[in-house]
C-alpha cells in the first residue's frame, strides 16, 4: 500500500487491524527486484510531486502498487493501482518509473479504484506499456497471468506443487479442474489427459484463453472451458476420473461439497490454501464413508509465516 505524503512517501503494509501503515523500505523475504520497484516509486513519486491516497479524506491518487516478477526474463509487472478513473491522473509518475526501470520493466498498468473500499484493485484497466500478460512455464507448459489474475508468489516450490498434483493424474484420464485460475495445474495435463477447466474471474479467464491459444493443437481440443462459479458444475464430478479442486481462502461452495460426498469421484485432488476451510470439508468428505485419505502434504509457500498449503489425495472406496 502507498501512503504518506508526496515528499516522503511510504509504501509497505498495514498494522493488524488499521489503516496506519508500517513503511517496509527493503524487505528480505521478497524478491530483490519488487524492493529496486518499490524504491522507484517511491522516487517518482517525489519527483512527480502526485500524492499518495489518504484514507480518512478519501483523497489523493497513489493507492497501491501491485508488483510480479517474471521468472526468465527476469523483469517486473507492475499496476500503479490510483484513486480515480483517468490513468492520466498517474501518467506524469509512469513515464518517469518506466524511464528508471528500463529493461527490468516488463509492462505498466494503471488500475482505478475511486471507491471507499478494502478492495486493493478497482474495476478500471489500462494497459500503459509492456505485454498483456507474464508467461510462466508450469508443469512443463506456458501459463499466462494478467495482472488482474491470481498467481502464486513462491513459484519455485508451487512448481514442485503442481509436479504433485500431475503425479496423482493417470494417463488418458478425464479431469475436471474447478477453481482452475489461469491453468497453472491443469495446462501441463493437456498432453496426456482430458481437461475441463472451470473458473469464474474475468482476468483469470483471459489467461487461461491465453495459455490455450499457446498450447499444441492436439492439447487444445483436449480441453473445454467452464466459466462461471464451480458450483454451477458440481453435476459433472460424476462423470470425472479425477476431479481437482483449488478453491479461495474460504474454501469450497457447500453445493460443490456435497456432490463430492454423493458422486465421489475415483480420485479427488485437493489444494488448499485455508486450512480451517480444509479441515472441515475432510471432515465432511470422509464422514461421507466413500472417501479415504490418501496422502497429504503440506507446501509453505509463504516463508516465514504461518500458512501452509496443502494437497490432500481421497480415493473412492
Amino acid at each position: 500500500m502507498v501512503r504518506g505524503r508526496a515528499a516522503s512517501p511510504k509504501i509497505g503494509i498495514f498494522q493488524q487491524g488499521t489503516h496506519r501503515i508500517v513503511d517496509v523500505p527493503r524487505c528480505l523475504v521478497h524478491h530483490p527486484l519488487v524492493n529496486t520497484v518499490a524504491a522507484a516509486v517511491k522516487d517518482a513519486v517525489r519527483a512527480t510531486g502526485i500524492p499518495p491516497y489518504a484514507d480518512r479524506a478519501h483523497r489523493g491518487v497513489v493507492r497501491a502498487v501491485q508488483i510480479v516478477v517474471a521468472r526468465a526474463p527476469e523483469a517486473a509487472q507492475v499496476v500503479l493501482v490510483a484513486n480515480g478513473d483517468d490513468p492520466r491522473d498517474v501518467a506524469p509518475l509512469a513515464a518517469r518509473l518506466a524511464g528508471a526501470l528500463g529493461t527490468s520493466l516488463h509492462s505498466l498498468w494503471w488500475n482505478g479504484n475511486p471507491q471507499r473500499t478494502n478492495v486493493v484493485l478497482g474495476p478500471h484497466w489500462a494497459r500503459l506499456a509492456g505485454p498483456e500478460a507474464v508467461r510462466e512455464t508450469i508443469g512443463g507448459a506456458a501459463v499466462y497471468f494478467p495482472p488482474g489474475a491470481f498467481g502464486q508468489a513462491n513459484l519455485d516450490l508451487a512448481d514442485r506443487l503442481v509436479a504433485r498434483v500431475a503425479a496423482c493424474v493417470p494417463d488418458g484420464a478425464r479431469v475436471l479442474e474447478l477453481h482452475a485460475g489461469c491453468g497453472a495445474i491443469g495446462l501441463g495435463l493437456l498432453a496426456r489427459a482430458e481437461v475441463a477447466f472451470n473458473e469464474v474471474e474475468a482476468a483469470s479467464l483471459a489467461g487461461l484463453e491465453l495459455g490455450l491459444a499457446a498450447a499444441p493443437p492436439a492439447a487444445r481440443r483436449r480441453a473445454t472451458i467452464l466459466p462461471g462459479p464451480a458450483a454451477a458444475h458440481a453435476g459433472r464430478v460424476g462423470e470425472a476420473d479425477v476431479v481437482i479442486v483449488d478453491p479461495p481462502r474460504r474454501g469450497l461452495e457447500p453445493a460443490l461439497l456435497d456432490a463430492l460426498v454423493a458422486t465421489p469421484p475415483a480420485r479427488l485432488v485437493a489444494v488448499s490454501c485455508g486450512l480451517p476451510a480444509f479441515l472441515r470439508e475432510a471432515r465432511r468428505l470422509l464422514a461421507g464413508g466413500r472417501l479415504a485419505l490418501a496422502e497429504l502434504m503440506a507446501f509453505a509457500l509463504f516463508p516465514h509465516t504461518g500458512h501452509t498449503e496443502v494437497l490432500a489425495r481421497f480415493e473412492r472406496r
